[in-house]
C-alpha cells in the first residue's frame, strides 16, 4: 500500500460526510490523465503545483488595497492569499472537511488578479472586448497560461473553487469555505492597513459591528470563523446575526476606504498606464513575448494583450511603461 493510499484510508475515518474526499472520482478528475502520485493525494499535488508556479510568486508585487505602499507591513496580494489560506484551513479543520482541497483553492484564488488591484481589473474589463474578471482569469491562469501554455492540469474541485470564490456557490463545501475566508481576511486586514495608513480611525468603526464581532482584528476574525464552524456544513455561512454585522462592516469599508480619495489618489495614473500599455501592444503585437504571440494566433490580439498585462506585477508594469514612454537620459 502506498503512502497516498494510506492517507486516503485515513481520510475516510476522519472527514465529515460533507467533505470532498481525495478519492472522489468527479472532483479529482483532470483535463489530461496523469498517473497517481505514490505519496500525495490529488489535492496535495494541486496545492504544490500552485505554490511553485510563476503566477503565485508574482503575487508578492501586486496591490491588495494600497498601490505599491511604502512600508514593510502593508498587505500585498501574496500576504492576503496566505491569510485566506490560514483562515480557510482553520474552518475546514473545525468542520472536518478536506484541508488539502481548501488550501489549494485558497492559494490559487487570486492568481489572475491584475496589477494595481481592482483598479486594474476594472480598467481591463472596460477596454478588453473579452471582458475581464479576476476570478475567471485565475482559472485561465491555471488552465492555460502557466507552464508556457500547458496549464497546471488541476482537478475539477480546485478549478471550480477558484472560479466560484467571489460571488458564486461552489460545488464543494471546501470551495464555499474559501469564499467566506476571502471576505473575512480582506475586510479585517484592510481595516488594519487603513488604520496604519491613517485613513481610518478605529473609533469610526460601526459600534454595532464592534459589539457583535469584537474590537480587535483577532477577535473579529475569531468570531467570524467560529460562526461559520458552528453554523454547520449543510449551508456554509455565518449565523444571521453575524452575517448582518459582517455585511454592515463590509459596507462601511466600501464607503470609508475602498472608495476613499486619499487611498485611491494614484488610481487615475494606474488606469492611464494600463490603457497606454494595452494600446501600445495592440498596435505593436509583434513585440509581445513569444508565448503571448501564440495566444494571439489561437485567439486574437486583445486576448493576448489582456493576458500579458494582467499577469504583470505592479512594479513590472511601471518599469515597462517607463522603458516605453519615459525619455532616458543620455549617458
Amino acid at each position: 500500500m502506498t503512502v497516498r493510499e494510506q492517507i486516503e484510508i485515513s481520510e475516510a475515518g476522519i472527514l465529515s460526510k460533507f467533505a470532498c474526499a481525495s478519492i472522489d472520482t468527479k472532483n479529482t478528475e483532470r483535463e489530461r490523465y496523469e498517473d497517481k502520485c505514490p505519496y500525495r493525494t490529488e489535492f496535495q499535488r494541486d496545492r504544490d503545483r500552485i505554490l511553485h508556479c510563476n503566477s503565485f510568486r508574482r503575487l508578492k508585487r501586486k496591490t491588495q488595497v494600497f498601490l505599491s505602499p511604502v512600508g514593510d507591513h502593508y498587505r500585498t496580494r501574496l500576504t492576503h492569499t496566505l491569510e485566506v489560506s490560514q483562515i480557510a484551513r482553520t474552518i475546514a479543520r473545525g468542520m472536518r472537511l478536506n484541508e488539502d482541497l481548501t488550501e489549494a483553492i485558497a492559494l490559487g484564488h487570486d492568481l489572475g488578479h491584475s496589477p494595481f488591484g481592482h483598479c486594474g481589473e476594472r480598467t481591463l474589463d472596460e477596454i478588453c472586448p473579452h471582458g475581464f474578471k479576476h476570478y475567471e482569469q485565475s482559472l485561465r491562469v491555471v488552465d492555460v497560461l502557466e507552464k508556457k501554455g500547458n496549464g497546471l492540469n488541476l482537478t475539477y474541485a480546485v478549478r471550480n473553487g477558484i472560479l466560484c470564490h467571489t460571488n458564486m456557490i461552489a460545488d464543494t463545501k471546501e470551495g464555499n469555505i474559501v469564499r467566506l475566508a476571502d471576505t473575512i481576511a480582506y475586510i479585517n486586514h484592510d481595516i488594519e492597513d487603513s488604520i496604519r495608513a491613517e485613513i481610518l480611525d478605529p473609533n469610526e468603526l460601526p459600534r454595532d459591528c464592534v459589539v457583535t464581532l469584537g474590537n480587535t482584528k483577532t477577535r473579529r476574525i475569531t468570531t467570524l470563523i467560529a460562526s461559520v464552524i458552528e453554523h454547520g456544513a449543510v449551508d456554509i455561512d455565518f449565523s444571521p446575526e453575524i452575517r448582518k454585522a459582517h455585511d454592515d462592516l463590509k459596507a462601511f469599508m466600501f464607503e470609508k476606504v475602498y472608495t476613499n480619495p486619499t487611498a485611491k489618489q494614484e488610481e487615475g495614473k494606474a488606469e492611464r498606464l494600463i490603457r497606454k500599455l494595452y494600446k501600445y501592444f495592440i498596435e505593436n503585437s509583434k513585440k509581445l513575448p513569444d508565448e503571448y504571440r501564440i495566444i494571439m494566433k489561437d485567439s486574437d490580439a486583445d486576448r493576448a494583450v489582456c493576458d500579458y498585462i494582467s499577469g504583470m506585477s505592479d512594479e513590472y508594469a511601471v518599469g515597462l511603461y517607463t522603458d516605453l514612454f519615459v525619455p532616458k537620459f543620455w549617458k
